[in-house]
């Protein structure tokens, strides 16, 4: 798997961009296909399922992307603030821009796309059936919509983890700090006191190798996959799909637009994923009452 050779987080480059546009698999790929009972006849016979889902998910809750036009925050461009070189620069800057964002998302809820995945993984669970989350979105919506399988392959804004020790540690405090005194967000390990830094996976950092083998086996292990609110450009997730479709397996993707991978791919629904997901993961027919 593409999981073990790309294990630091990135935006595609054109080379990668072109490798998921012209697989090596067929010089004419046809379009993939919008027919939603076609792909609920795959659905109601999978076993085991995983759902990757990205950025686009989470904006329908409201949650900014910090993408494009809109990926500034103040006069900084966001993505120049989520990498280990800022932070070392300017903790307390970084910290005021996660800051920010935990405080955003303490007043965003879990749309219908995440009630929807979790309750076709409550469902199915009891059917002797897996759906697994892996998700590249350090928010946590899917935990609040009750999904319990989850992947969070790039940390969560609601946790901490210390430089010094490597302690981390669920924090849902708001404010963060009482004074927002960041700089002096210490780890309370005994002896410690190192700085404490969002546990989160910054750009040009290493994926966590135990989550990391954790996706592969859920994506080796797959019989359908789905691909929703992602745009298919930040590695290694990018390049997750793509390697499940080259071994056979249906990926159905769900976004607003095609993707650099959506030709690489069985289905594709278009639309917002609050509306395309839930009559696709619904009760199927031939499951029991």
């Amino acid at each position: 798997m593409i999981v073990c050779k790309i294990t630091c987080r990135g935006i595609l480059n054109s080379h990668l961009r072109a490798r998921l546009r012209n697989p090596w698999s067929s010089q004419n790929m046809a379009r993939p296909s919008s027919d939603l009972a076609a792909f609920r006849e795959i659905f109601s016979k999978a076993k085991h399922i995983a759902i990757l889902t990205g950025a686009g998910v989470s904006a329908e809750s409201g949650v900014p992307t910090f993408r494009g036009a809109g990926g500034y925050w103040r006069k900084w461009q966001a993505q120049d603030l989520a990498t280990p070189e800022a932070f070392a620069r300017n903790p307390s800057r970084v910290w005021e821009f996660y800051h920010y964002r935990r405080e955003v998302m303490l007043t965003k809820n879990p749309n219908p796309a995440h009630l929807a995945i979790a309750e076709c993984e409550e469902r199915l669970s009891k059917q002797a059936r897996k759906v697994t989350v892996i998700t590249q979105n350090i928010d946590e919506l899917h935990r609040r919509a009750g999904s319990k399988n989850i992947l969070e392959i790039h940390g969560s804004l609601f946790k901490t983890r210390c430089v010094s020790c490597g302690h981390e540690s669920a924090n849902y405090k708001s404010p963060i700090c009482a004074t927002l005194c960041i700089t002096k967000q210490l780890c309370e390990q005994a002896g410690c006191h190192g700085l404490l830094r969002p546990a989160v996976v910054w750009f040009g950092e290493t994926l966590d190798s135990d989550i990391l083998t954790r996706v592969e086996q859920e994506l080796d292990n797959c019989d359908l996959c789905l691909v929703v609110g992602t745009s298919s450009i930040v590695y290694p997730a990018a390049m997750f799909a793509p390697q499940v479709a080259a071994r056979g397996v249906p990926v159905a993707e769900f976004n607003m637009e095609d993707t650099p991978a959506t030709m690489r791919f069985k289905f594709h629904f278009h639309g917002p994923c609050g509306t395309t997901l839930p009559p696709a993961l619904a009760r199927h027919e031939t499951e029991g009452k």
